[in-house]
């Protein structure tokens, strides 16, 4: 039987693989189990210099197992957020950027897992729903922090309490992906974006990330502070020697993530 989650490597770029294709992907607790043990492997892993998430089948996923749900809704529930949750966290914390690769449906914990990346791609016949409000439920996964930081908060709004579904054009007129691509050019395109991550300076790049993400709860004065911390802290390092050395010789550097 293959494994609910599949962690495979070419050179510096990680793909995350969701691999239950049969239930579209759907997270029972064992695709959970296995997903938050690859992002243990990942954050221990510095040669990682950038992530993909992709799936298997016909969809990327359709958010919780419902039929594990239904049989014991609160316990279930509980053990998925909690795996879910850390695993967000890891992923956030990593230097390495961390891309979507979106295709088919993309529902529910899914969407929200999707949102918590730092960049996502989807194929142009992906449809999108949050989904939660259909089953009685509120957000999981950090889908209640992104979705508004995302798309504001009226967009926001009307995806999460209304629970339509809609197409990757509205996802990407929207913000929730940054580039389209023909359905058979997905992976090409997904595979190009990630080795050109991972080609560029990861240390700087986790930083930037983590600046990003902490800029809508900083005031100016301490978002300047971090700038300034972060930015000194780029400075010292061997890929901004290296930039400055490519750019005053009109060349392009060759960053070593460090």
């Amino acid at each position: 039987m293959s494994p609910p989650v599949i962690l495979r490597r070419d050179g510096a770029v990680a793909s995350l693989v969701l691999n239950r294709p049969d239930a579209l992907n759907a997270i029972n607790i064992p695709m959970a189990e296995a997903f938050h043990a690859c992002c243990i492997e990942l954050a221990a892993d510095a040669s990682v210099r950038a992530v993909v998430l992709r799936a298997t089948g016909k969809a990327f996923g359709v958010g919780g197992d419902l039929n594990a749900l239904r049989v014991d809704p609160v316990n279930t529930a509980r053990r998925l957020i909690e795996l879910l949750h850390e695993s967000v966290k890891m992923l956030a914390a990593l230097d390495a950027p961390v891309i979507a690769s979106l295709h088919g449906a993309v529902a529910g914990g899914s969407l929200s897992l999707a949102m918590a990346c730092d960049l996502a791609i989807a194929a142009e016949d992906t449809r999108f729903n949050l989904a939660y409000v259909n089953i009685g439920a509120s957000c999981d996964v950090s889908g209640s922090w992104n979705l508004p930081r995302l798309v504001g908060l009226r967009n926001a709004m009307a995806i999460a309490l209304l629970g339509d579904t809609f197409d990757a054009r509205e996802a990407w007129r929207l913000g929730l992906v940054n580039r389209l691509a023909p359905p058979a050019a997905l992976d090409a395109e997904t595979d190009a974006l990630a080795r050109r991550l991972a080609s560029g300076p990861t240390l700087a790049m986790g930083r930037m990330k983590r600046l990003l993400r902490q800029a809508f709860d900083n005031d100016l004065s301490s978002q300047l502070d971090r700038e300034q911390a972060n930015f000194l802290a780029c400075a010292a390092s061997g890929d901004f020697a290296a930039g400055l050395e490519a750019f005053f010789a009109r060349g392009k550097p060759e960053f070593q993530g460090v």
